[in-house]
């Protein structure tokens, strides 16, 4: 039979489809965002297919515990939840020259010397390209197999020949489909690719990675549907011009998404940074005002990391306020609840926060460190050499409590601290620990009483 085309309208940001264009989708308001692109559809008629499955009560069903393989990196398993799933789909996303096919390579690398038969599909690069970086990260067995192609026809083909356990796809916007009608990297080629190797994953049991571009706002390029096919959403973060990147879950069906994976750019590709803390800590400057140092938890791991505050007197009829690894919101917040509350008079003043080393920290029990930086940075004080703290602060100027304060204060024992500033409300089912005095706060206001003058 023949076949009809079709002209339909997607908006890029959401993936919203309409028949007609439309200047705002009505899905995500998104301004002039509709595409126009042309769909292929037989005009067969088809009949339902009769499925050889029925629907079981819920009791009747197996629960069956997934088998992980390691990927020979201690940090990427800690966020995968504890390795790889057979049969899951998995998105890493970053932005370019981040470091993702790098990553990638050196899992390939670790699976293929433990027996692991690897397929790497590159749709950018070429094999000599790929060569040269591998050369860089160490020698390769066997089991690992380039292939260069961006039709998913043959790329199917080849993953059938060929049999492999695990697959890289790099990257998810080349690919594309001979039955759709439109450029690679539209809305239409990305869902169909992504619906394609989910098909192969889930009926093989290959474990797919799928690398996939980030927009101007950080987030995956192509519509939002792509996150919720897959299984997990990995995103990689940090400056390209410096040597840290983060790696972090934003969605995971097999695992937590608290966890973080710290690592640090060389020329032999990426190394593991087992203690974060001690890295995050390195170049700390002594007895200089506005500078203090917290401890937030990422999952199970605490991370001490130094938040810096820079508070002068502004000549602008509107005072400054920037803010680089903290939210903006929340730090005005906290500087109109010291000018409540404690009666700093901030509002002429220019405010700058810094969290040092690069990272976002968006966890309530770092309030009560920024604060204590623009405090001592309003006043030109400085904090005891060796002090730590953490808490989160109310709009009362209360100092509330926080999770898991004990696996906070053994790991500043552990670096080395002395002392640790945290809610008072902690104090009381704190156990000892040696070699570190405790400090309960209740409130902002006793904040000045804490710093040397």
């Amino acid at each position: 039979m023949a076949k009809a085309k079709t002209t339909v309208f997607f908006c890029q940001n959401c993936g919203y489809e309409s028949s007609k264009w439309m200047g705002q989708c009505p899905a995500c308001k998104e301004w002039n965002s509709f595409v126009e692109e042309r769909i292929t559809k037989s005009s067969k008629d088809t009949k339902a297919r009769i499925r050889d499955t029925v629907a079981l009560p819920i009791t009747e069903v197996k629960s069956e515990e997934h088998r992980r393989k390691s990927t020979g990196i201690k940090e990427l398993d800690r966020v995968l939840g504890g390795g790889l799933v057979n049969g899951s789909l998995l998105l890493v996303g970053g932005d370019p020259g981040i470091g993702k096919s790098t990553l990638l390579l050196q899992v390939c690398k670790n699976l293929a010397a433990n027996g692991t038969k690897v397929l790497y599909i590159s749709g950018e690069e070429s094999m000599q390209q790929i060569k040269m970086r591998a050369d860089r990260i160490g020698e390769f067995s066997t089991k690992l197999s380039l292939f260069c192609e961006t039709s998913l026809t043959l790329i199917e083909e080849t993953i059938a020949h060929e049999k492999p356990e695990v697959v890289i796809i790099d990257s998810i916007q080349t690919m594309y489909g001979e039955e759709v009608n439109s450029a690679p990297g539209s809305v239409s080629q990305v869902r169909e690719a992504t619906n394609t190797f989910m098909q192969i994953a889930k009926g093989q049991g290959v474990t797919i990675f799928l690398v996939g571009h980030v927009t101007k706002e950080g987030v995956v390029a192509g519509p939002r549907v792509l996150e919720h096919m897959v299984d997990t959403v990995l995103y990689f973060e940090g400056d390209r011009h410096a040597s840290y990147r983060i790696l972090r879950g934003v969605k995971n069906r097999f695992g937590s998404t608290n966890e973080i994976g710290v690592f640090e750019m060389r020329q032999e590709g990426l190394r593991e940074v087992e203690n974060p803390s001690e890295f995050m800590l390195e170049g700390r400057p002594k007895d200089a005002s506005g500078s203090v140092v917290a401890c937030s938890m990422e999952g199970t791991r605490p991370i001490l990391l130094e938040v810096q505050a820079l508070v002068c007197q502004s000549n602008l009829g509107i005072p400054r306020r920037t803010t680089v690894g903290a939210e903006l919101n929340r730090v005005n917040q906290l500087m109109a609840v010291l000018e409540k509350r404690a009666g700093f008079h901030l509002g002429n003043c220019d405010a700058y926060v810094n969290i040092a080393g690069g990272m976002r920290m968006v966890e309530p029990a770092i309030d009560l460190a920024i604060a204590i930086a623009i405090v001592t940075s309003y006043k030109d004080r400085v904090m005891q050499e060796g002090t730590i703290c953490f808490g989160e602060i109310g709009l009362s100027g209360e100092v509330r409590s926080v999770t898991m304060a004990e696996q906070r204060v053994r790991e500043a024992a552990k670096l080395g601290f002395t002392r640790c500033i945290l809610p008072a409300s902690n104090c009381k089912n704190l156990p000892v620990v040696e070699g570190i005095e405790i400090v309960g706060i209740a409130s902002v206001r006793d904040i000045l009483s804490l710093c040397t003058k």
